[in-house]
Parts: C-alpha cells; structure tokens; sequence
C-alpha cells in the first residue's frame, strides 16, 4: 500500500485551509472500486491496477452489501472504477442493480478492455443500459498515448471509441455519455480550455472519432506516478509546484464532499485516492471504522474529511477531481494561505 506524501519542505494541506474539510449534507455518488485487476498496467496509474491483481477483485459478500446501500444510501450516482470495472464477474449486475433504483451510473473505462473477446458485446450492453462512459485518453497524440500506457494503446483505443460511437455514445445524446479523460505528460498541471476541447475534436475526428466532453485530471502523487517521480528525484519538485498553484476556489468543488468510496474489502474513504493510500473514513465519536455493510446518512452527514499532503493534486490549478476541473481557470498567480 502506497503512503501518503511527507516532505519537510511541502507545507502541511491542513494550514493552506481556512477550516478542516467536512462533506456535505447529501451524498451523490457511491463509487464502487471493485478491484485493481485490469488488462493494462499504465505508468501513471495511481491505484498500481495491473493483470497480476486478480486476488484483489471484490468478493459476493461485498458486491451484495454495496447492492443493499445502493437501495438506501439515496445517491444520485453510482460510478464504477477499478483496474478495469469490466473485468468483475458481478459488473453486470451492479449496473443492473443501480439503473433498477433509477441511478446515473458511470463506468470508468480504459477503451482497450471493450476488445477482449471474452468481453464481446459489453460496448453494447452498455448502450443497452444507458450507462455513462468515462474514458481514459491521456491525450489526442498516440505517440504520447503510447507512451504512457504502452505501444498500441493508441490503435486499440480508436477502435474502442469508434464501436461506441456506432453504437450512439458521444454524438450528443444524454443517455449515451462518452467523456474523455485525459491526464497531462509528466509533471505538467492540466490546464484544459474550451480551446483544448476544440483541438480534440479536430485530431480525433481523423480517426473517425467523436465524444461528448473532455475532461482532466492532475497526476496524483501517489503509487507508480510517485514512484516515477521518486526514481528521478523530482517528487520535491513536483510537489512545490503543486503548493505553487493551490487555488482555495476549489475547495466548495471537491468530489470528496459528496463522494463516498468503497474499497473491494467493504471498507470506505472520502475518495479513491485516500482509499490507495489507507486513509479510511473516519466517523466523528465511533471507534469503529465504518463498512458499507454498516454506513447511513446520517453518519456521512457533515463528517470531517481525511485529508493530507496528496490533497494538493484535487485543488492545484484548475482543481482536479474525478469528474474534471472543478474552476474554469488556473489563478493567474500564487495564492497566500487562508
């Protein structure tokens, strides 16, 4: 298990914010990580997901209590992650399970894993369900797609998103959601403008490609991407710039407020990037940690968030978050702590 960032020249997250972070009143999305198996092992993969990682998929007792809090926990959303999401034996029957309780449900996919013969007819199935696609791109260029995740990603990828497209994803129909995530190179910050969104369209639609909306994401200083960063001695660095560009207009936008993340063991964090870190949530005057076996809303309701040093990756620049940026802007300046 990955640990969370502690460098003595990186000031502590909790001093940059005005009061200690706590969630919000309603709960929207119950994301489900159902384990780090995956047919790809991508350098920038945050949760160390890989072919090796079949011991830690979800377990029936476990996907079964998340279908029990998918009927009571009155989310907006169930989002789907992993590793690759598609690769669970009871995938089908999540989605089932929270499109029958009327839930938007997201399925975070890496393109490459709708190809697998075993998984033939999934792209449709999906279309079948109206489920919402977020998909990994790292970028509009194959050379630094390929890069990232490996030679071929690129090909395989255009072949994904094209299926969906002629099954009716990213051709703007809200029932059939195709949104591209994108993380930048190395240690840039992400910076996408309606600009950045125009020039997509353009590259892609060379390869016969079309989607609804490209968001982004930070690299987080976590797992193979720490790692990376460790190798080269740049973690100081990377994490200076970080702090450089904290931007307290993030804060209201943070997905942990109204997130709830589900470990494959049952067990529950403020975000997925706490839960690869072994943060667990913490109920205010319980000694127990909670499960989604056990977990209301009023428990949820209003409690302190987990936060620490990795916290900068969701509110540097534009703000970083599993649904994109969370400001329309980088600050055009450093900010002074709160």
């Amino acid at each position: 298990m990955a640990n969370p960032v502690t460098l003595a020249a990186t000031p502590c997250f909790n001093e940059k914010i005005a009061a200690p972070l706590k969630r919000s009143q309603q709960l929207k999305v119950l994301q489900l990580n159902l384990g780090k198996l995956c047919n790809m092992s991508c350098s920038h993969c945050h949760v160390e997901a890989g072919p090796h990682q079949g011991a830690s998929q979800m377990g029936d007792a476990v996907v079964a209590q998340c279908i029990k809090a998918i009927n009571q926990l009155q989310q907006e959303v169930v989002d789907l992650t992993g590793g690759a999401p598609e690769l669970h034996s009871h995938f089908k029957t999540l989605v089932q399970s929270a499109r029958a309780k009327g839930c938007q449900v997201i399925n975070r996919s890496n393109l490459t894993v709708l190809l697998i013969p075993a998984l033939a007819g999934l792209a449709a199935w999906l279309a079948e369900q109206r489920v919402q696609i977020v998909a990994s791109l790292p970028s509009c260029d194959q050379a630094n797609t390929d890069a990232q995740r490996g030679d071929g990603t690129w090909k395989a990828s255009m072949q994904a998103l094209r299926q969906l497209n002629q099954l009716g994803y990213g051709r703007g129909n809200p029932a059939l959601l195709l949104n591209l995530m994108s993380n930048p190179p190395g240690e840039a910050l992400q910076q996408l403008s309606s600009c950045d969104q125009i020039y997509w369209r353009k590259q892609l639609k060379k390869e016969g490609v079309s989607f609804d909306q490209l968001i982004g994401l930070n690299n987080m200083p976590i797992a193979r991407f720490l790692d990376g960063l460790e190798a080269k001695k740049r973690t100081n660095m990377y994490m200076q710039s970080l702090v450089d560009a904290f931007n307290p207009a993030s804060i209201c936008g943070l997905m942990c407020r109204t997130t709830l993340s589900v470990a494959a063991d049952g067990s529950l964090y403020d975000c997925d990037f706490n839960q690869m870190l072994n943060l667990p949530l913490a109920l205010q005057g319980k000694t127990n940690l909670p499960n989604i076996s056990n977990i209301t809303l009023e428990d949820l309701a209003g409690n302190k968030i987990h936060t620490a040093n990795h916290c900068y990756g969701c509110t540097a620049g534009q703000g970083s978050s599993c649904s994109g940026a969370i400001t329309e802007a980088n600050p055009s300046a450093p900010q002074k702590e709160n």
